[in-house]
């Protein structure tokens, strides 16, 4: 292949063919000789993950161990696994490891050295070490000759289960040890595992160290203020903090201490269906030499990506490092948040396009965790469907998201950040009877609220989801703040308000010991 093999041994697993922290390039170069993916239009690697598309939360598991276990929320998202099955795993991949061509990377999670976490990568496929060496943070070489993993991520989509034999539910797995610092993946080639997986550590070990780990994005504007943007996939967090007008501090998983926030990435994993250069411009830009896109649709002549076709998955994704994002911060570290924005993409019409949130309000929004699926994204959706996600992450939390919220609520209060609810969905109706929220005016209504100007508008509270709705916001047209007023036939509004309400309430439901106060900043049912 072109490249210097070296003797690996790592907890039984040995070889005499593995290639360390090679650059872009070079695990490029790798890529393409092994016939892993083909470059695109705008040298871009393109690869295809098989089957697996996106991840798979059924095959994720935490190992059962002493010191460890009584902390985890155990339940749908965290599934126990037992010791001695993971270790008789471990052993069966080390095996199938043995003597082959191995990739290996040596990194950090963590922008803050004082709470970086050092982690190891080792990758049976050349795009696979490609898409962690962008992602997560690259040491310098004099780190690298000292480097130490805490945690080692294990990838081996050739490996698969035997459900029967080994316990888990497919032939794909996701195992994560704590006492072992261990996490192993089998039977999937979709990449987003590796990164979720150490977020997924990173969500367990800050809280100890007195840090709030967050999904979502950050940015900061000219005068240093920064905002933070919680969003499940679809609502447009990557899109709304990779703005022209502000710096990027990360993409998608954050650490808040008592000295600001920090990056846990060196890179960034945006969806691109429907990706143009005039909406997106900064991620357009990105996607070049270097960068991994996954089950796009390429022309085989050409090499021109067709964005808008999601023939292999809805969930088309670019990987590229953040130093791809023109004055993006580097590295990835901010002050304090003054602006909180908690996106949502209401696919019933029924939210506000911007509200702003009491502390309780915040806290009942960020257990909430909602937004929507829309009708004819899955077989047998035929109406708009809640999603809810505790913290707006909860496949990545082991801790019960009330220990989140409690963490975040102190930091709201510390620098009395004002939090606001935006909706990025539908107004005028419902899915397939009104229309999406125009960008334009989700843009000025952040703006207006990263700078203050929200402020000076008159609030009223909604009817029924209590949220302080604003009057008025320059550059945007007062009618469609309001989205009652939106609908043609109001009453159809209140009726799809309360079925909202009572789902809302239906999910909350399941969250024990969350304080009186906190459910009584829920809607009205």
């Amino acid at each position: 292949m072109g490249s210097k093999s070296v003797q690996f041994s790592q907890d039984g697993i040995q070889t005499s063919d593995a290639l360390c922290n090679l650059a872009p390039a070079r695990l490029v170069e790798e890529s393409l000789e092994r016939g892993e993916g083909i470059l695109t239009e705008s040298g871009a690697l393109r690869v295809t993950t098989g089957k697996y598309t996106g991840r798979s939360p059924n095959d994720k598991f935490i190992v059962e161990e002493p010191g460890f276990s009584e902390r985890i929320w155990w339940g749908p998202t965290n599934r126990p696994f037992p010791a001695d099955r993971f270790d008789r795993l471990y052993k069966k991949m080390a095996q199938y490891l043995r003597d082959r061509h191995l990739y290996i990377f040596n990194g950090f999670a963590g922008a803050d050295p004082k709470y970086r976490l050092p982690i190891r990568v080792i990758n049976e496929k050349a795009w696979h070490n490609l898409f962690v060496h962008q992602l997560f943070l690259r040491p310098s070489p004099e780190e690298l000759a000292n480097h130490n993993p805490r945690f080692t991520i294990v990838a081996t989509p050739g490996f698969k289960a035997n459900p029967k034999e080994d316990g888990t539910n497919s032939e794909a797995f996701i195992l994560l040890s704590f006492t072992r610092g261990l996490v192993l993946i089998g039977g999937t080639e979709y990449a987003g595992e590796m990164k979720k997986s150490i977020f997924t550590v990173m969500n367990f070990l800050m809280p100890q160290q007195g840090v709030t780990p967050m999904h979502c994005s950050a940015n900061q504007g000219a005068d240093g203020n920064v905002a933070l943007f919680f969003g499940l996939s679809g609502t447009g967090k990557t899109t709304l903090s990779a703005d022209p007008q502000r710096r990027l501090i990360g993409d998608d998983e954050h650490g808040w201490s008592d000295h600001g926030v920090f990056n846990f990435e060196g890179g960034c994993y945006a969806k691109c269906i429907n990706l143009s250069r005039e909406k997106e411009p900064q991620i357009w830009e990105a996607i070049r030499f270097g960068s991994v896109l996954e089950n796009v649709v390429v022309d085989n002549c050409t090499g021109r990506v067709d964005y808008n076709n999601a023939s292999l998955t809805e969930n088309t994704r670019a990987a590229y490092p953040v130093d791809y994002i023109p004055n993006a911060i580097i590295p990835g570290a901010g002050g304090h948040p003054k602006v909180i924005i908690f996106l949502t993409a209401d696919a019933f019409g029924v939210l506000p396009p911007i509200a702003r949130l009491t502390r309780e309000q915040a806290m009942y929004h960020f257990i909430s965790g909602y937004t929507s699926k829309l009708a004819g994204t899955e077989r047998g959706v035929t109406e708009p469907q809640t999603a809810f996600s505790s913290c707006f992450g909860a496949p990545f939390l082991p801790l019960h998201p009330l220990e989140y919220a409690q963490m975040l609520a102190r930091r709201i209060e510390q620098q009395q950040a004002r939090v606001y609810l935006v909706n990025t969905g539908w107004t005028g109706g419902s899915y397939g009877q009104g229309q999406r929220i125009d960008l334009k005016y989700t843009r000025a209504l952040i703006a207006a609220a990263l700078n203050a100007e929200l402020e000076k508008a008159h609030f009223h509270p909604h009817p029924v989801f209590q949220v302080a709705m604003p009057d008025s916001c320059p550059g945007v047209p007062s009618a469609v703040l309001e989205p009652r007023g939106t609908w043609p036939d109001p009453a159809a509004y209140d009726r799809k308000a309360q079925e909202l309400a009572k789902r809302f309430a239906e999910n909350f439901a399941k969250y024990s010991g969350v304080p009186d106060e906190i459910i009584a900043a829920g809607p009205r049912v």
